[in-house]
């Protein structure tokens, strides 16, 4: 049998797309969390403000959030590695700037075009892999394996900060990237097939300004809301306004003669219903990580560092959940494994719950165990599910749409888990409870997984 050099098939291709596309991924979402131990330093370092300290690390997320459906329009049209690689392009230069920032207002302004960058990057990973690995089996590997890399990275951030700013300095949290964004970008071009482009899709540019902006609002008043109460007018009136730029974007799509995301296809129980169990898995498993966090070091007095050692039991997981379900997919289908790894994530949040007031740590390691497994486990089946409802087109939309609403689910896991350390009588009655909900969301995602993921 011959095989074409030019195109080769995802078999002979091997690991090299799937190496290219992870790189650029596993940059996007280290950048949200690895900063987290560097801000205290960097305050000091350039004066910066509370205000400015909180935009370093918010900007980032809140431009990310707000453009991915962006990327992932524009990755249909103009063609998905093509769109890729400026992201990458564009979120290692910005890295490189942020790391030679003179000043606050500048690593700020560094941070938002990162956040536009890694927009570009995110839509298009997904797309990619699909395109590079066309039969079943190898796209569900390569879903698993990338899936992994959000929880490694994410997990994976406060050991590597903690260790790049008590030796060589803050500002390698970003040099780090340079390297890493080369290597991609060449990986890239030398061995994922150019992508087609659709000229026909015109951008909805109302549209896209709309999801801007009802995402940055989100993001934004759930954020607040950790800090100001739920109740605050400032976050009732974000939340308000969220609500109604939602309504304008659906108003907008209806009527539009090309719209960005074309509402038959969140019709479809397997594209409404997938993106709506990963806002539900990332709203329990980095709502754990996040009170886990604050639980360790300011109730338990655990470093940073000590911090990322200690929750290091659910990031071992994520890898090996990944692979393994990847592998059991094709004989399986992904129904039973999106079910199992949900009903497995809630049991373990569940026991947290249940520990008692003041467990010790070696209670607490099987429970994360299990919330990293069945997270990890649950999302390769469920970004299939997603990716395989729409026509191929729409895959670049399909993927935005889908990070999208984990995004969402993150911060309100985060803000809620923040919301509730503050308002209770405790912070161990706070956290208790965090880990109560979180179970109770992944087991609303078991339930929507056996009505909306399809049968083998």
């Amino acid at each position: 049998m011959t095989v074409d050099r030019a195109r080769p098939t995802g078999e002979r291709r091997g690991w090299a797309p799937l190496l290219a596309v992870c790189a650029g991924y596993f940059m996007v979402i280290l950048d949200v969390t690895v900063i987290n131990v560097a801000v205290p330093v960097i305050g000091r370092e350039l004066s910066a403000s509370l205000t400015g300290v909180q935009w370093v690390t918010d900007g980032y997320t809140l431009v990310l959030a707000g453009f991915l459906l962006t990327g992932g329009a524009l990755g249909d049209r103009l063609g998905n590695r093509r769109v890729f690689c400026v992201g990458v392009a564009v979120f290692t230069v910005s890295s490189a700037a942020c790391a030679l920032a003179p000043d606050a207002p500048f690593l700020i302004a560094g941070r938002l075009v990162e956040g536009l960058g890694a927009a570009l990057i995110v839509p298009g990973s997904l797309a990619l892999l699909q395109q590079a690995y066309p039969e079943p089996a190898a796209r569900s590997r390569a879903f698993g394996l990338w899936g992994s890399m959000a929880g490694i990275a994410a997990s994976a951030g406060p050991l590597l900060g903690g260790a790049l700013v008590s030796t060589v300095g803050w500002r390698w949290v970003f040099l780090i990237n340079l390297p890493v964004g080369a290597a991609c970008l060449a990986l890239t071009l030398r061995h994922v097939a150019p992508s087609p482009r659709r000229a026909d899709r015109a951008l909805d540019w109302p549209a896209q300004c709309a999801v801007v902006a009802a995402v940055a609002l989100l993001t934004t008043s759930l954020n607040e809301a950790g800090r100001r109460g739920w109740t605050d007018p400032a976050v009732l009136a974000g939340l308000g306004l969220a609500v109604l730029a939602v309504a304008l974007f659906l108003v907008r799509e209806k009527l539009a003669r090309s719209p960005a995301l074309p509402l038959p296809l969140l019709r479809t129980p397997a594209m409404s219903g997938g993106a709506l169990i990963g806002l539900l898995f990332n709203f329990a498993f980095y709502g754990m990580v996040f009170t886990a966090s604050l639980e360790f070091q300011q109730e338990r007095g655990y470093s940073a560092f000590e911090t990322g050692l200690a929750l290091f039991p659910a990031v071992a997981m994520t890898m090996f959940a990944s692979v393994l379900s990847g592998r059991l997919a094709r004989r399986t289908g992904d129904r039973p494994l999106v079910i199992s790894g949900m009903l497995l994530a809630a049991l373990g949040l569940a026991g947290w719950a249940a520990a008692g007031p003041d467990p010790g740590y070696a209670l607490l390691v099987v429970p994360m165990m299990a919330a990293g497994f069945g997270t990890s486990f649950a999302l390769t089946g469920s970004t299939t599910t997603v990716m395989g409802a729409v026509p191929a087109e729409y895959a670049g939309t399909a993927s935005a749409l889908f990070n999208t609403t984990r995004q969402i689910g993150s911060a309100t896991g985060v803000a809620l888990g923040g919301s509730l350390l503050l308002s209770a009588t405790t912070p161990s009655t706070g956290l208790r409870l965090s880990m109560a909900i979180g179970a109770a969301a992944y087991l609303t995602a078991a339930a929507l997984a056996w009505r909306c993921v399809p049968r083998r």
